[in-house]
């Protein structure tokens, strides 16, 4: 009974220590965030989002995170696909060099696009040459969001590929489908799951990103300045309401693509 007592205690006390650092690691921070977005009241945070500079940053953030988005479901897609279905030398060194973004310090990765892309590299010169701008453009942008969040599709699809019943294609080849067919009705609807839900956790993670973006893109409104560096350019000039304010967007727009996520995932183990 003692023991029994014993067990129950220190599990409650166990819950209670985690519920306790996850509020005050997570949900604190959060709610900091919104109290001084509205600091000012409504009219404060209208006045903050609405501001040109503000809003033209979000939607440049918005629309090169879709792209890298995009990039990232098709690249990371094709790439699980060849992992998972063939083999090859050096097969094991390329699926550890997936989660590399995620190893490596963001800032980093915004050094090496600089120094492989930049005005001084071999690739930077050709495309002068060419008539292409890529670092301290939107390329550059687009580029660093594509590599910090490159492993989220990948490693959303590849359990769905390993899991994949063989049996179902050979049955469908034996009956004489194609392997456009078979791929279109077989294996594609078992990996759009985790395409979607990696496309939208790569999608929630390049809106925010800062280390690699920073050092490869500019800061002209409307056409290189994104969202994480006009947030910190605002905590420079000693405007927290403002950088709150923007934050805010960002935190909610994450927040329901994780809500989303969880919805498609519930929808496919109901499936």
């Amino acid at each position: 009974m003692n023991s029994l007592l014993s067990h129950k205690g220190w599990t409650r006390g166990f819950r209670t220590t985690v519920l306790l650092y996850f509020v005050l690691l997570i949900v604190c921070p959060i709610l900091g965030v919104y109290y001084n977005a509205f600091t000012g009241g409504l009219e404060g945070f209208w006045e903050s989002v609405s501001d040109p500079i503000a809003w033209k940053a979000v939607l440049l953030t918005l629309r090169l995170a879709l792209i890298a988005t995009l990039i990232n479901v098709l690249l990371g897609t094709m790439i699980a696909w060849v992992l998972i279905r063939y083999r090859f030398p050096g097969r094991a060194l390329l699926n550890s060099l997936v989660d590399l973004p995620f190893a490596l310090p963001t800032a980093v990765g915004g050094l090496m696009i600089l120094l492989l892309l930049g005005p001084g590299s071999l690739a930077g010169e050709i495309a002068e040459a060419l008539g292409l701008e890529i670092v301290f453009h939107q390329p550059a942008i687009v580029i660093a969001m594509v590599f910090v969040t490159f492993p989220f599709v990948i490693r959303a699809v590849q359990p769905l590929l390993e899991e994949l019943d063989a049996s179902e294609e050979e049955a469908a080849y034996t009956m004489g489908a194609g392997r456009p067919r078979v791929f279109g009705q077989i294996i594609l609807p078992s990996m759009m799951p985790g395409m979607i839900s990696g496309g939208m956790l790569a999608f929630s993670r390049a809106l925010a990103e800062f280390g690699a973006v920073v050092l490869v893109a500019g800061n002209i409104p409307g056409r290189t300045l994104v969202s994480s560096v006009f947030i910190y350019g605002e905590v420079e000039s000693d405007n927290p309401a403002g950088a709150a304010a923007v934050s805010v967007i960002l935190l909610t727009l994450s927040f329901l693509i994780l809500w989303l996520i969880h919805v498609v995932q519930m929808r496919g183990r109901r499936a």
